[in-house]
């Protein structure tokens, strides 16, 4: 069975402080249960001066959020989906748009 959402792909946030908005999938922690957004779950972090971060001071910097609270957006009408597997002839397996019934694109990681 494939991933649900995998690194690479756009998700749209079901529910949370950041319900509605887009991002692209940065990282996939799938023993935790939780994905990295681009631009979602953003938190300040106040760091030290370092040898890593010389200046320090407030960074800005994405957080997990669970897997749960995001959909794949459907490749044809542009709204979050959910996701079902497909396998072709071949014996290769591929991720489906409930809705449209597209595929959903493979991405490179």
């Amino acid at each position: 069975m494939p991933a649900r959402i995998r690194k690479g792909d756009t998700v749209v946030v079901i529910s949370g402080k950041d319900k509605g908005k887009r991002g692209k999938v940065t990282r996939v922690l799938p023993d935790e249960g939780r994905v990295v957004v681009a631009g979602i779950n953003v938190v300040k972090r106040h760091m030290r001066p370092n040898p890593r971060n010389q200046a320090g001071g407030i960074l800005e910097r994405e957080q997990p959020i669970y897997a749960c609270k995001v959909m794949p957006v459907d490749p044809k009408t542009g709204e979050g989906t959910r996701v079902r597997a497909r396998t072709l002839e071949n014996g290769t397996t591929v991720r489906v748009a409930v809705k449209s019934g597209e595929d959903l694109p493979v991405t490179a990681e």
